[in-house]
């Protein structure tokens, strides 16, 4: 019989040699708070996986890598109604993960936790050139102004974010690696989705160097742009939803 006290959601933890982050953060990860916590592993080697088995979280294995196949096999194998994807890498603070599921629960189709726009913080807020937080927000920018139909959104390509299980699958998103979050946030604008933000403080890093390359990265999300443009909000056919 299922606990009533649980949340109907999934916390998925996107895990690639994360023990650092593992090891510092863990004591403050609400796993006890949904029907279930499960990892999307993509072949750690660093002692994760061993961490996660000692306490009981299932661990399942990405058939290629990348960030999008994770989402997908989250979405196939989770038994939440809701999904919550966490990087335990010391970047994403653990207390916002059931306030990103609470905007789902007061409406919201897809919740991301926003690193820019009031009350938020990005890691690179103290650093005098931002490099990579300019590409974000010129990112999020062209997002907005192609694809958005409701309130402003000031941060498209956070991976710190929630969906409801059926409308991760609806999406029928087909990136394979970061651009993904990209990829989920241009189609629920262009849908007309309600979004939801939750401003976040984005903390340094656990351990090692940063998985998203920025050249590689971006090059990729402009990918995504181009392909996702035939549904903008000025090339797509008006009878369009």
């Amino acid at each position: 019989m299922s606990d009533p006290t649980l949340r109907d959601a999934t916390l998925v933890l996107l895990v690639y040699d994360e023990i650092d982050g593992l090891r510092q953060l863990w004591d403050q990860i609400p796993v006890d708070r949904f029907v279930e916590t499960i990892c999307i592993d993509g072949g750690s080697t660093d002692g994760s996986r061993e961490f996660l088995h000692e306490r009981g979280i299932p661990i399942y294995d990405q058939p290629i890598a990348g960030r999008g196949v994770a989402f997908r096999v989250a979405a196939d194998v989770a038994a939440g109604s809701r999904l919550i994807f966490y990087s335990p890498d010391g970047n994403e603070d653990p207390a916002d993960i059931e306030p990103l599921d609470d905007l789902l629960l007061g409406g919201a189709r897809l919740a991301i936790a926003a690193r820019f726009g009031p009350g938020a913080r990005n890691e690179e807020d103290d650093e005098l050139l931002r490099a990579r937080a300019r590409v974000n927000q010129a990112l999020t920018w062209l997002a907005n102004k192609l694809f958005n139909q409701g309130p402003w959104v000031y941060d498209t390509i956070n991976g710190f974010r929630a969906f409801h299980k059926a409308d991760l699958l609806e999406l029928d998103t087909s990136v394979k690696r970061f651009p993904i979050e990209y990829q989920t946030s241009l189609r629920a604008m262009a849908r007309g989705w309600p979004i939801a933000e939750l401003p976040t403080q984005e903390l340094p890093r656990a351990g090692g160097e940063s998985k998203c390359l920025s050249w590689p990265v971006g090059k990729d999300h402009l990918k995504v742009l181009l392909t996702e443009l035939p549904n903008s909000r000025f090339l797509r056919p008006r009878s369009a939803g």
